[in-house]
């Protein structure tokens, strides 16, 4: 039983710290409801919350006014700090994808038809990434390094009396979108985010074809239950990740030159047979004579 555990956490391990940080989010969301000002303490309250709260204040001043677009503001502005991080993230994806066809080599060797067998399978396989410096979880990285962002967001929103009351479009801020518009949309750019950044691989692994799906659900019974501002976050961020993705990495050209490449290494194949079957015919004919 605990090895059937122990399997499970292994093949599902990115998924389930997904789900585990988005608890600790709405968990710690309702921790404090103190307001929070200058003359707030604590290093997190008075450094991290209090300032958060005062940029995304000046943010929206400079925005016109409107607490929803500073907090967009915001949340890009992150992701501009954290785009490093994404782009290492996409680096360890590619190799990953370079080590495909030997994890595929290893699952036909361990069919994983018996608990012995795919423990061997996870061991050869960490082995084969600890050879090339690869870390199976980076995919998790970016999410955990926003966490202290997404909480510290609710809480500046959650605790700032003009930020409480603020309101963006139809939504106040501290409440959830009631019409769900915002929960559906973080759900979508969600899976949008994340089709991209697996529709340039050659083979995705089972396990993030289960995240691609699963992941917009969470977010989005998340969000239904989460400020509006934190959808606003999610959305803003997901439709950065779009954005920086389709600039830097854009699978569909990735695709197009592997797709070229293959063409060319098949055209130069044939032109190799081609050679070769001539060459064999000139020799033929050289012995006739």
């Amino acid at each position: 039983m605990l090895s059937a555990v122990n399997y499970f956490w292994k093949r599902q391990k990115k998924l389930l710290s997904v789900i585990f940080l988005l608890g600790v989010v709405v968990f710690l969301t309702a921790c404090s409801n103190k307001p929070i000002d200058s003359s707030s303490t604590g290093f997190w309250d008075r450094y991290i919350v209090y300032n958060f709260s005062l940029l995304i204040i000046w943010l929206s001043k400079v925005c016109g006014g409107n607490y929803g677009v500073g907090i967009i503001v915001f949340t890009f502005l992150i992701n501009v700090v954290i785009a490093p991080l994404r782009i290492w993230q996409t680096k360890m994806m590619n190799k990953q994808m370079e080590l495909q066809p030997e994890i595929d080599a290893l699952k036909k060797k361990y069919p994983g038809t018996d608990m012995e067998s795919r423990e061997a399978l996870q061991e050869e396989t960490q082995k084969i990434y600890s050879a090339h410096h690869v870390n199976p979880m980076a995919g998790c990285l970016p999410l955990l390094v926003q966490l202290p962002f997404m909480f510290a967001l609710a809480q500046a929103i959650y605790r700032t009396p003009s930020l409480h009351q603020g309101t963006f479009l139809w939504m106040k801020l501290s409440r959830p979108d009631q019409f769900l518009v915002m929960p559906i949309l973080a759900a979508v750019f969600t899976l949008i985010s994340t089709w991209l950044s697996s529709y340039a691989q050659t083979s995705v692994p089972t396990s993030n074809k289960v995240m691609m799906f699963v992941m917009p659900i969470i977010i989005f019974f998340s969000a239904m239950g989460l400020a509006s501002a934190i959808s606003i976050y999610w959305v803003a961020s997901n439709l950065f990740m779009v954005i920086q993705t389709l600039l830097f990495q854009n699978p569909f050209k990735i695709r197009a030159a592997r797709r070229e490449k293959e063409l060319k290494k098949k055209r130069l194949a044939r032109e190799l047979a081609k050679a070769q079957r001539g060459h064999g015919k000139y020799k033929k004919s050289r012995k006739k004579r």
